[in-house]
């Protein structure tokens, strides 16, 4: 079988760029895509270096065009795309809904439904060209149960799942598998930038440590290892899954 060709958005933050580092060390052919280009260049570099080949590609994932864009772009670079990992998000701000601006909740929005809704609409049609494929969602323990303070993207990461699903069913007769990874509170850049906004409103960020069962957060390359697993070697009747990996926090 020829090298695997997967498109990973968010390829230049710390689960995405864990993962396309690891795809390299699979000899997966990798189009890196980010908003920021010097990040996506960054990741492919370390992607090369573990052994694959990988090329960045700037876009803003809410944009329709620039979303078919990066999916033409990798099937002109690399013959087809095998596998999708729709990985780009944001957190958005940390506030309760009575303060929580309606432009910050429709950003939030913006990015992580209508960014994998439009992931989806333009690569199932290109892994349908290939024969099937694979396709992970990133949500979040937040997808799967409340999060105070954090409505706007709590409320996103469920609608991922759903979409998840939706994607998972309409699919499922296509050899495409679609699952969805629900990562807990994980040691990346985001992780930092919410520590630094509670710490900012007078909170104290060691609380969420403290929730999580496994007491400590997870790694960048643990959330990866999954990631990798779901795109290259699940078998090909799981698919509608969401797949949590965050130290125990959302078990019953």
């Amino acid at each position: 079988m020829s090298a695997p060709v997967v498109i990973v958005t968010g390829g230049g933050g710390g689960i995405g760029r864990a993962t396309c580092s690891q795809l390299g060390a699979r000899g997966a052919r990798i189009l890196v895509v980010d908003r920021d280009l010097a990040a996506a260049e960054e990741s492919a570099r370390l992607a090369r270096e573990a052994g694959g080949d990988a090329a960045a590609h700037a876009a803003d994932v809410s944009d329709d065009a620039q979303v078919a864009g990066y999916v033409r772009a990798c099937e002109e670079r690399f013959g087809g795309v095998d596998a999708f990992f729709n990985n780009a998000g944001i957190e958005g701000p940390i506030a309760q809904i009575p303060d929580y601006s309606l432009a910050d909740f429709e950003q939030v929005f913006r990015v992580n439904v209508t960014g994998v809704f439009l992931g989806l609409k333009h690569v199932i049609p290109a892994l349908r060209r290939r024969g099937g494929g694979a396709i992970v969602n990133t949500a979040s323990q937040a997808g799967l149960r409340g999060v105070g303070n954090l409505s706007g993207y709590s409320a996103s990461k469920h609608a991922v799942v759903g979409l998840s699903r939706a994607a998972a069913l309409e699919t499922a007769t296509d050899n495409i598998r679609v699952n969805t990874l629900c990562p807990g509170p994980t040691a990346t850049p985001m992780m930092e930038s919410i520590h630094t906004a509670v710490l900012g409103a007078g909170g104290d960020p060691s609380s969420f440590v403290t929730r999580i069962p496994a007491g400590r957060y997870g790694r960048a390359d643990e959330i990866a290892t999954t990631a990798v697993f779901l795109l290259l070697d699940a078998p090909a009747f799981l698919t509608g899954a969401e797949v949590p990996v965050d130290g125990g926090m959302t078990t019953p």
